[in-house]
């Protein structure tokens, strides 16, 4: 039989080491039913737009932290900083489990974990900051839990355009769950009287998600291209196989920079409009948690049609262009750059300007969220691919942000120093964050500049992870007694669940 000195470094191991023929995963299958496969989508979708939703709901109410806490612009920050630095750090040890045991179980103990430390966030007082931001950060372990894997079940579960618009439906959620963070956090805090109960919507949701994953089936890795008989190597050698796949690591790379954007105004962009207001010299008639209301509707509809307009594109390009999801990616990057850079600059004259360049911003940069997706599946072996995202949301979160809204409120406050009135007063924080916030636009044309560089390889690199697939798999023979495998894009399941 072929042995794995057989095959480049880009193909995973045929033969365990000891002379035996490595086994089978796709053993113990059956077929995963059109409405079944339906319903896990229905179900990631929900758990990542909750993800989501948790994530941002701080940013939604943080007019009422900041005072509660007494906080500065640069702790602000630290509170979105720490939950990034946890969740990048756990999701390598994630994506490693994640492409060598069940994943159901990993993302069931992720949710139950992270919706258990939120709620218990919401519980404590003023005069222990230092534990809430503790625990914000250690929602980041459960979330990194899920995020790693889920996209890899979409792939073992749908191929070619189907996989396409199924990763299209699930990022949505991106969007969705952080215009709802906002929405929903600030207008809770409103009718209840505080900001904690905005922190205890999410938790009960997570828990009937948790359920569902239990009950709903797991596919078997790699049943989409054909690589069931697909045998895992050791770690380091996945790691060596990552770094050199230039596709993989460009578009994590200008990804990074979509986080970086993103991420700063995830924070940012409400106390920043709402303080321009005030630096306007009218009478406010808009409350903070109105702004955040309509920051949050901006996020929802900019992601739902960048989302779509990136997806559905990338589905008719690339069958003939087969370069086209990078390219795409880095148009929607160098578009968004100047719709943020005058979105920023406009604030000081006129808010309703800045709303709608704001809205077209964002639809532009997040035109990548399912392409993203959708080239680490093809461009990187299917017992590789829970590492490979892990190691993207590592790098993306990292060097993204991670950093981003704790580097701009460190700008604030610094530039603050030049000013006689307090830092936090509107009229000071308009000035200093808008000078911080410029940052932006640039970081938004180097994450174009990196889909680029990623276009002149991807061709190769979904050519080599393909060769690889195919030159493992090797169908088996065939009997009467034997379940068949499927011939479209609903796919094998693992009945037993064991660890692989």
């Amino acid at each position: 039989m072929l042995k794995s000195e057989d095959f480049s470094d880009r193909s995973p191991l045929l033969d365990s080491g000891d002379g035996e023929t490595a086994v089978n995963e796709g053993a113990g299958q059956r077929r995963i039913s059109r409405g079944t496969s339906y319903c896990i989508i229905g179900v990631l979708f929900v758990v990542n737009l909750i993800n989501y939703m948790d994530r941002y709901t701080v940013a939604g109410v943080l007019d009422m932290v900041q005072p509660y806490y007494g906080l500065n612009s640069s702790q602000d920050g630290l509170i979105q900083t720490v939950f990034v630095i946890t969740y990048m750090i756990c999701s390598p040890m994630f994506g490693y489990l994640g492409d060598r045991y069940s994943r159901k179980y990993l993302m069931v103990v992720g949710i139950l974990f992270w919706s258990g430390i939120t709620l218990a966030s919401s519980f404590i007082d003023k005069d222990h900051f230092w534990v809430f931001l503790m625990l914000r950060a250690l929602v980041g372990v459960g979330e990194a839990s899920y995020v790693t894997v889920a996209p890899t079940i979409i792939a073992d579960l749908f191929h070619d355009s189907m996989r396409t618009i199924m990763l299209i439906i699930f990022n949505v959620a991106v969007p969705c769950g952080s215009g709802l963070g906002y929405i929903v956090g600030s207008n809770v805090a409103k009718l209840l009287g505080g900001w904690q109960w905005a922190l205890r919507v999410t938790p009960g949701f997570g828990v009937i998600c948790a359920i569902l994953i239990l009950i709903l089936p797991e596919p078997t890795r790699g049943s989409a291209d054909g690589g069931t008989n697909l045998n895992k190597t050791s770690f380091l050698q996945d790691l060596k196989e990552l770094f050199t796949n230039k596709t993989l690591v460009l578009s994590s790379l200008g990804f990074t920079c979509v986080a970086f954007v993103t991420g700063t105004l995830a924070l940012w962009a409400p106390i920043f409009i709402h303080d321009s207001m005030i630096f306007q010299e009218r009478t406010v008639q808009q409350s903070s948690d109105s702004v955040s209301l309509i920051f949050g509707v901006i996020t929802v509809v900019a992601g739902l049609t960048g989302v779509a307009i990136g997806g559905e594109t990338s589905r008719r390009l690339k069958t003939r262009y087969p370069r086209a999801d990078p390219i795409i990616c880095a148009g929607g990057m160098i578009v968004g750059a100047p719709l943020l850079f005058f979105a920023l600059y406009v604030c000081r004259y006129n808010t309703t300007v800045a709303w709608v360049l704001i809205f077209f911003g964002e639809t532009a940069v997040c035109i990548n969220w399912s392409i993203v997706n959708d080239i680490l599946l093809y461009v990187v072996i299917p017992t590789r691919r829970a590492l490979a995202s892990a190691g993207q949301i590592f790098v993306c979160h990292a060097l993204g942000d991670a950093s981003s809204p704790y580097i701009v409120g460190l700008v604030s406050d610094a530039l603050a120093k030049g000013y006689s009135q307090p830092a936090t007063t509107p009229i000071v924080q308009f000035a200093t964050l808008q000078i911080a916030l410029y940052v932006t636009p640039f970081v938004s044309v180097l994450g174009g500049t990196f889909f680029l560089a990623a276009s002149m390889f991807v061709v190769e690199d979904r050519n080599a992870a393909e060769r690889a697939t195919e030159i493992v798999y090797t169908p088996p023979e065939v009997d009467d007694e034997q379940v068949e495998l499927p011939k479209n894009d609903f796919l094998p399941a693992d009945l037993s669940y064991s660890v692989n």
